[in-house]
């Protein structure tokens, strides 16, 4: 299964989706600052250097999931990524899927964390729409060099979560989801779920 090629704007997302704000920060009508404040705080700590060196590594996964705790709807991502398959699973497939593609993002995050080489991040505007938000943001790199991405939020309860990222036009939820669709359609679901497991356990 081709597996998306994260740049930095993805392991943000990723970060994002692994680790969390405390919930005293969350409050609804603020998608904007909810994630900058979360992403300023997990780049803050990635370009720490007293845990660059391999043997930290581990500490600085855990240490971002201090900063930062879920703000991730990630059972939204999941049922988007699936697409019509969702619904012809059962609740327990459903759960048991969820689980698995978290499992599957999280080594993303945790193999693709060192990659991060001081980019900076410039957040721009938010528009929000009833019950759902966009927060527009800038990734800059080392030359200069640009790469546009789009957080996307859903008011859930009294708090805001984010369940996508538009990285360079595409959307990473849209990414996986025509993956899983070939696979499905082209084997089966019980395939995709095998070749997911072998990825997190890899």
């Amino acid at each position: 299964m081709e597996l998306h090629r994260l740049s930095i704007a993805g392991i943000v997302f990723t970060t994002l989706i692994c680790i969390a704000f405390s919930p005293r920060e969350l409050r609804a009508g603020e998608p904007l600052n909810l994630v900058k404040g979360t992403t300023e705080r997990a780049l803050q700590l990635l370009k720490d250097p007293q845990f660059r060196s391999k043997e930290k590594k581990p500490e600085r996964i855990e240490r971002l999931k201090q900063i930062i705790n879920p703000i991730f709807d990630f059972e939204e991502t999941t049922k988007r990524a699936l697409g019509v398959h969702w619904r012809r699973r059962t609740p327990a497939e459903q759960r048991e899927f969820v689980k698995l593609f978290r499992a599957f993002l999280e080594r993303i995050y945790a193999h693709r964390i060192d990659e991060y080489v001081g980019q900076r991040i410039i957040f721009s505007r938010e528009t929000i729409d009833n019950d759902y938000a966009e927060v527009d943001a800038t990734v800059v790199g080392a030359k200069g060099e640009e790469t546009p991405i789009i957080f996307k939020l859903r008011r859930v309860g009294d708090k805001w979560l984010v369940y996508d990222a538009v990285v360079e036009n595409v959307s990473i939820v849209n990414n996986y989801r025509s993956q899983f669709d070939r696979v499905i359609k082209t084997s089966s679901y019980e395939e995709l779920v095998k070749k997911i497991r072998e990825k997190v356990a890899l």
